[in-house]
């Protein structure tokens, strides 16, 4: 793989994400990151999955210097790739669990509240579903589950406004459920994930489902729609000068 590193101990594979300096995200790596997922699922060996980043981020998010040089039906095949992957990760069969290590936006966020169980670096880090200040729009999969973990009061705040969290903040507003210094945060979701990999695999497969099910449900039958009008916005004049402003290269 070129951007994912996977390690396995006793049944639990830490997949770490290792892209430039922030690990933004691109086609090639969510290409890397569905097939990792889809493999480590039908592996019997494999009881519980860690996903972490290289360095001082988790992940940036979209890689938006890449994403300025594709057309609306090429950026379109991207989104829906992407979304098919935090839709895969919600439904995971197996405990996932986000060891965040630092800075978690955007599409990262997005990432990050599909997984099972999340624990933060304390410190600098922040974490944010902040596409409205990029004068972007976000998808249906990804308010509904900011809803799930926040509510709808706190999600609506965290959307309208791009707030950037720092871990106690999130973990005040439930949008993560531990906080960990930089040297306990991997030995600490490993203990989790074995917590998690203690279970019965097949009954936490069936729980999940009945927990997230109906929830993907209603997601499916509203996500094209809102890809559709993301792409609208992203491809906007206003949109489109911010992003030139903000973006970052990896």
């Amino acid at each position: 793989m070129q951007f994912l590193e996977a390690s396995r101990e006793q049944g639990i594979v830490t997949v770490t994400l290792s892209r430039g300096k922030v690990n933004a995200l691109n086609e090639s790596v969510i290409d890397e990151m569905t097939a990792c997922i889809r493999d480590l699922a039908v592996d019997p060996a494999v009881r519980a999955v860690i996903l972490t980043g290289q360095g001082k981020f988790f992940t940036y998010g979209f890689d938006i210097p890449e994403f300025l040089e594709y057309g609306k039906e090429d950026f379109l095949r991207y989104l829906t790739k992407f979304t098919n992957f935090y839709g895969a990760l919600f439904l995971y069969p197996k405990p996932v669990v986000a060891a965040l290590n630092g800075h978690t936006m955007a599409g990262g966020c997005m990432i990050a509240i599909a997984c099972d169980y999340r624990i933060m670096v304390t410190g600098k880090a922040r974490i944010s579903l902040n596409e409205i200040n990029f004068g972007s729009s976000l998808f249906a999969g990804s308010v509904e589950i900011m809803k799930m973990w926040l509510g709808q009061k706190n999600a609506e705040i965290a959307v309208y406004t791009g707030a950037l969290y720092s871990a106690e903040e999130a973990l005040g507003l439930g949008l993560i459920h531990e906080v960990a210094a930089e040297e306990d945060l991997v030995p600490r979701a490993r203990r989790i994930a074995e917590e998690f990999a203690a279970k019965d695999g097949a009954a936490f497969g069936s729980i999940k489902k009945l927990l997230r099910g109906p929830l993907a449900e209603r997601i499916r039958e509203r996500e094209r729609a809102s890809l559709l009008e993301f792409v609208d916005i992203w491809y906007s004049e206003k949109t489109w000068n911010l992003l030139k402003e903000k973006q970052i290269r990896s």
